[in-house]
């Protein structure tokens, strides 16, 4: 850790004025475990926003950094942290805490520790738990064992996992983004913990808990996390859509367990995002509709005879679904709208068959999923879940199939952007109209055409315009 720690000079200029002060300075929490981490894979650095805690009080933490940092803030000064910006690094120091907590309302009652251990005690796991001084001895504070579950892969509390829990229950959503982020395994005292505290997480804010389980879907590879989330129940707190996929499935009524398959399909679009060069990755509206895009199943589920079961329409319920669950989550109003519509189209390709769409399907295809063509075709190919590498290989020839159909519609026509062949002044000169519902009437006529037909020439549309508006009268 002293090598890690002079490859900061920040740091190390941190903890020379905090020494020539008087007081006691130690990178603590997140920053050491990632500087482990880091080192451990034979690449030492310094995580870019760093965490130090010390005994001086918030108005001394001012004085230390007063003249040397580039810029200081204090909205969190009521809890004991100053922030600072020097040089392009940021910095929260914090007051040794001793906090207690109302657990009625998750805001602890602070309350300035005497000491590091005292400070160490009350952070949420013991792979944050460990602190190395920046003073001239880099003494390493391990007092819970975090190094070493950090290295046997263990996620345990410092404390009893039911006080720490009670304390924050937000910990157990961090708990399971843990398992995502640092590849993790929650000891058998943190899932039953989990398990039987799970009601506790509706003392969280939805903000809160959207942003920890939108920081799981955007690891790398959050399967094993999403099933922890199901399993020890925290889901049917926040997200019971998604456990509610876990349909019973009898010998007579057989279907694919829908649950498995969203969590596969999940995977299945994070490795095509990864593939694609020119899409954002992590993506999370992707992720998001990969995960839920099934979940209008359950409200339509129906047997039929000789041992069938159908989801009819599960696209149409799912998209609301989807919309209320996410609205509800606080989610921002594109991030729901898009994963909604994502839902809604996610069947559509399978009327497709065998290439029996017309252009006017295609272009329909096309200008409904607007710009999220591109996730929806990750999305359509990640929900072939089957293992029969025939049935396989003929879903992905045939959607080749349609996108080289796209592809060569849109060599002729921008379907980025496909508008009627005469715009609203237009309609109106012909018609001898002035603005009003019965231009956006005519709008949408011949948008409709020029799907149905692709493009027109300007007499061709004017005189079907005619036709139309002649009918209509």
């Amino acid at each position: 850790m002293r090598d890690l720690v002079d490859l900061s000079p920040v740091l190390t200029e941190l903890g020379r004025r905090f020494t020539a002060a008087g007081f006691e300075a130690h990178l603590v929490g997140g920053s050491v475990r990632d500087a482990l981490l880091a080192a451990e894979s034979g690449e030492p650095r310094v995580p870019g926003d760093l965490d130090v805690t010390t005994d001086a009080r918030p108005e001394q933490i001012l004085e230390v950094l007063r003249g040397w940092a580039g810029s200081t803030w204090n909205t969190g000064i009521a809890f004991g942290t100053v922030g600072a910006e020097v040089g392009g690094t940021r910095i929260e120091i914090t007051t040794f805490r001793a906090d207690r907590y109302d657990r009625g309302s998750r805001n602890p009652e602070v309350a300035w520790g005497s000491s590091l251990e005292d400070d160490l005690a009350r952070r949420d796991f013991t792979v944050n738990a460990m602190a190395v001084s920046l003073g001239p001895d880099r003494t390493v504070t391990d007092p819970f064992g975090g190094l070493g579950d950090l290295l046997t892969k263990k996620l345990r509390t410092p404390g009893p996992a039911v006080d720490s829990f009670l304390d924050d229950p937000l910990r157990m959503l961090r708990a399971v983004r843990f398992v995502a982020q640092l590849g993790l395994t929650p000891d058998d005292e943190v899932v039953a913990a989990m398990t039987s505290l799970a009601p506790e997480l509706g003392r969280i804010t939805a903000e809160r808990v959207q942003q920890e389980l939108s920081k799981t879907l955007l690891q790398a590879s959050p399967r094993a996390a999403l099933e922890l989330f199901v399993d020890t129940d925290l889901a049917d707190v926040v997200l019971p859509e998604l456990p509610a996929l876990r349909m019973e499935i009898d010998e007579h009524h057989q279907h694919k367990d829908v649950y498995t398959h969203s969590l596969t399909v999940l995977e299945q679009a994070i490795a095509l995002e990864k593939a694609d060069p020119d899409a954002a990755s992590p993506d999370l509206i992707l992720r998001l509709a990969a995960l839920l895009h099934d979940i209008g199943k359950p409200a339509t589920r129906r047997h039929e005879p000789r041992g069938g079961v159908s989801f009819h329409h599960h696209e149409v319920v799912g998209a609301k679904l989807v919309r209320k669950r996410l609205t509800a989550l606080r989610y921002p109003k594109d991030v729901v709208e898009a994963v909604a519509r994502l839902t809604f189209l996610h069947l559509r390709f399978h009327g497709y068959g065998r290439g029996e769409w017309t252009d006017s399907a295609v272009r329909r295809y096309v200008t409904d999923a607007d710009d999220l063509l591109p996730r929806l075709h990750k999305l359509v190919r990640s929900d072939s879940t089957t293992r029969n590498r025939q049935r396989a290989a003929r879903l992905s020839a045939t959607y080749d199939s349609l996108e080289a159909r796209i592809a060569e519609i849109a060599e002729k026509e921008d379907l980025a952007r496909v508008r009627p062949d005469l715009d609203g002044n237009a309609i109106m000169e012909i018609l001898g109209i002035g603005e009003g519902r019965a231009v956006g009437e005519a709008w949408r006529f011949l948008k409709d055409l020029r799907m149905e037909r692709g493009p027109l020439e300007p007499e061709e549309a004017e005189a079907e315009l005619r036709a139309w508006w002649a009918q209509r009268s």
